[in-house]
C-alpha cells in the first residue's frame, strides 16, 4: 500500500494544494512498516485543478494523509481511487505511523476557505 502525505519542511501542510512536495510511503500493512520513502514534487496550482490526482493514482497511492484540503481536491483524488483523511497535522512520519497503528486523531473536515488560496471555490 501507498501512502501519500502533502509535506512542507517535515511536516504536513496546512494546505495541500500549495505543498512543497509529496511524500509518499510505501507501507507493509501485516508489519505496520514503511518499507519505502520517495519524494515528489507538487505541480503548479491548486489541489483540485493540477493533475497530482492521476499522477498519484498511477504511482499506486491508495490513501491520502492531508491537512486542510477542499472538497474539489478530495473529489479528483477520489476519482482516482484515492481516499483521504483530512485534518492531519503534524509530522509527517509520526502521522503516517499513528495511522498504521490505529491512533491517527484527525478531524476530517474539509477545508470551507478553498478561494482564500487559490482564487477560485
Amino acid at each position: 500500500m501507498i501512502i501519500a502525505v502533502p509535506e512542507r519542511e517535515g511536516r504536513i501542510d496546512e494546505h495541500f494544494g500549495h505543498c512543497d512536495h509529496y511524500r509518499l510511503f510505501s507501507v507493509d500493512e501485516k508489519k505496520k512498516a514503511v518499507t519505502r520513502e520517495e519524494l515528489l514534487p507538487s505541480p503548479a496550482g491548486c489541489g483540485c485543478k493540477s493533475n497530482i490526482g492521476p499522477v498519484l493514482g498511477a504511482r499506486g497511492v491508495s490513501y491520502m494523509l492531508a491537512g486542510s484540503i477542499g472538497q474539489g481536491a478530495i473529489n479528483v483524488l477520489g476519482t482516482n481511487g484515492i481516499k483521504v483523511v483530512a485534518g492531519c497535522s503534524g509530522d509527517t512520519k509520526a502521522v503516517v505511523m499513528s495511522w498504521l497503528d490505529g491512533t491517527l486523531r484527525a478531524d476530517g473536515t474539509p477545508c470551507d476557505h478553498h478561494d482564500e488560496g487559490c482564487g477560485h471555490s
